[in-house]
């Protein structure tokens, strides 16, 4: 029977279906799995369900003899040794889709409560600052007719997109390549990231990160971008330099920051970014419905089923590791 180490209870009944693929073993605790735990049984699973918030790197590669396949809970694959588990012959599964429009929602979310003050008017509420009418209270910029930089227009991208073309946005996009099926179907025009950076109004990061996008927006891109800009990043911490974007924020190079994703994360509550009004952050919550994070924990398990009979993953993050794509 098969044996299948779970790094964190997942949402809905996908326990159920994973306890009838084999033998399971589940970190019961409402926190990241230490890392020592994992590496002691990893040694003799054959298949791992995991999380974005679990390194599956070389080291623990080579504690688990018997693994025959991996998937994550997750779309985004950088915490995973992609290079290494091909070499070994283990599929990747990720959950990619079914998340897509959830997120593209917490990244409009983020623009608009940036972009118009949201956080700091409910905390000027609180604090029982309301007084009579303002006309110069909390003034923000406009997202309607304003001009989106996207930045990687997949299918997160899109959907921004999408929702942009609702508010009648100019919308730039940069990507590795051109997209003209894209620029035909929702009306995106390419441009260069300095160009975008420096012609948007609001800028939203929707990338991979990857070695060449890590601290893709750093001192030298945020002076790029207008003073009155918005920066909104829902795709992973590492690609802002976090302490080019404090600089920024505090200094006025740019208006406003939305987070959904931090370097690091969690962000400590002492971090200074957090003392910034002009900064909202989120704990990661892109994905974080209930509907998406059950269908991303059952795509999760099917990913994880196909890869212990042998069959092709639905969505794989590897598909070298089949040979010809």
């Amino acid at each position: 029977m098969d044996r299948i180490v779970v790094t964190r209870v997942p949402p809905g009944t996908v326990l159920d279906r994973l306890a009838g693929m084999g033998d399971l073993w589940v970190w019961q605790e409402d926190r990241a799995i230490p890392r020592e735990e994992l590496l002691r049984e990893i040694a003799a699973a054959d298949g791992l369900y995991c999380m974005l918030t679990d390194a599956i790197d070389a080291e623990l590669l080579a504690a688990a003899p018997l693994l025959r396949a991996v998937s994550t809970m997750a779309v985004g694959v950088d915490n995973i040794d992609l290079a290494s588990c091909t070499a070994r012959g283990i599929p990747v599964g990720h959950t990619p889709d079914v998340l897509t429009e959830t997120t593209a929602d917490i990244a409009f979310a983020l623009l608009l409560a940036a972009a118009r003050r949201v956080v700091e008017g409910v905390d000027h509420v609180r604090a029982g600052r309301w007084g009579p009418w303002d006309p110069a209270l909390l003034l923000g910029a406009d997202v309607h007719g304003s001009t989106l930089g996207i930045v990687g227009l997949g299918r997160i991208g899109k959907a921004v997109a999408r929702r942009a073309r609702g508010f009648g946005m100019k919308i730039l996009y940069h990507g590795r390549t051109r997209n003209l099926s894209a620029e035909r179907d929702l009306g995106v025009s390419f441009a260069f990231l300095p160009d975008l950076l420096a012609e948007a109004d609001h800028v939203v990061l929707q990338v991979p990160l990857t070695p060449e996008t890590h601290h893709l927006i750093n001192a030298a891109a945020l002076a790029l971008m207008k003073p009155t800009a918005t920066l909104v990043n829902a795709a992973r911490g590492g690609l802002v330099d976090p302490a080019a974007l404090y600089a920024a924020l505090r200094d006025g190079t740019i208006a406003a920051a939305g987070l959904d994703v931090t370097e690091p994360e969690p962000i400590s509550p002492d971090d200074p970014l957090l003392g910034l009004p002009n900064c909202v952050i989120l704990p990661h919550l892109g994905s974080a419905s209930r509907r998406t994070r059950e269908a991303m924990a059952e795509l999760a398990a099917e990913n994880l089923r196909a890869g212990l009979r042998g069959e092709r993953l639905s969505a794989v993050a590897n598909p070298e590791v089949y040979g010809a794509p």
